[in-house]
């Protein structure tokens, strides 16, 4: 039994007295200040000083919430519940709310984007109503493309019982899958920085990380998802299905490769009716995936596989000792 506190330590609370803080703290804060301030020429791409709006994630987490409400009505309402009775003037409602807030978000991003490349920023506020336009209409199909990945969750996942207001409501891979298809919207109409903090925040939520380039079909079906990494030159066909911890990456890249390789094809194809278990590691843009194959778990592939093949690692040999 330890002894019990003395009144002393009961008693004892973190003081900061002025003349502590005049004589230590304050010199040390005008040596940092000065420091910092010494550095920012050869370091200016690293701050933000600036009264010009930037793009804000908390924006870009409303942007995905009021999108995935209207791919999904009804399952994520914050207030009232939607009704056979409210759901027009619900939708109504929420695309008027992501229009504007998406074509504000689209504006600060291309004129910071300007700024930083120091180009004239000339009609951004135009260009931004447009492409926030451009992506309502493009909802309906995005709609008709993630019902059919609910499905494929529906029929590759015993586990879900065939529910699918359980897989909408429940599963990580369809939330990454969603923020995914709205980012890429975003990505496709050439917005700076929106896809990518739109992806960065369900990478966060859900531990899956899926780059807003990425190609990928219909009928898309992550299942657990933990660890999974999809790159950006990455083509994915339809109806594929992968397990948590796969890795859909590029080969050993060169020291400049953030300049040198912009563009370029790095990431692997898989193509319809693919399968990747848990853990499997898929390296390099010419790295084909053929139809219908299936990649065993652990696997670690860097070359081209025909349609209809099986992949798998030779089982290991285990050994059980008793310690009795």
């Amino acid at each position: 039994m330890t002894d019990a506190p003395t009144d002393e330590y009961q008693t004892c609370e973190y003081r900061l007295e002025e003349e502590d803080y005049v004589n230590d703290v304050v010199p040390v804060i005008e040596t940092v200040t000065t420091q910092l301030l010494e550095i920012r020429a050869d370091l200016k791409s690293f701050e933000y000083v600036t009264t010009m709006p930037r793009p804000s994630f908390k924006a870009v987490e409303r942007i995905f919430t009021l999108g995935r409400f209207l791919i999904f009505p009804g399952f994520f309402e914050e207030r009232q519940p939607a009704s056979e009775i409210n759901v027009k003037f619900s939708i109504g409602q929420h695309l008027t709310a992501l229009y504007s807030l998406l074509a504000e978000e689209i504006a600060h991003a291309i004129r910071h984007d300007h700024m930083r490349h120091q180009k004239d920023c000339t009609h951004c506020n135009q260009l931004a109503r447009k492409i926030a336009l451009e992506f309502l209409q493009k909802l309906p199909l995005l709609r008709t493309i993630l019902a059919s990945d609910v499905l494929a969750t529906r029929e590759g996942d015993p586990a879900a019982g065939g529910n699918l207001d359980q897989i909408i409501f429940c599963y990580p891979g369809v939330n990454a899958t969603i923020a995914y298809r709205l980012a890429n919207l975003l990505w496709k109409a050439q917005v700076p920085f929106l896809p990518r903090m739109m992806t960065e925040y369900a990478h966060s939520r859900t531990g899956i990380d899926i780059h807003p380039g990425a190609s990928i079909g219909k009928s898309f079906f992550i299942d657990h998802g933990t660890g999974v990494v999809v790159g950006e030159t990455t083509i994915i066909g339809e109806r594929v299905r992968i397990y948590q911890g796969v890795t859909l990456g590029a080969l050993s890249l060169p020291k400049d490769a953030g300049i040198s390789l912009q563009g370029e094809k790095r990431h692997p194809t898989l193509e319809d009716d693919v399968i990747v278990y848990s853990g499997a590691t898929i390296l390099g843009g010419d790295t084909i995936i053929g139809a219908r194959s299936v990649i065993g778990g652990n696997v670690w592939l860097t070359e081209s596989i025909p349609p209809d093949t099986k992949v798998f690692i030779k089982k290991p040999e285990l050994v059980i000792i008793n310690n009795k």
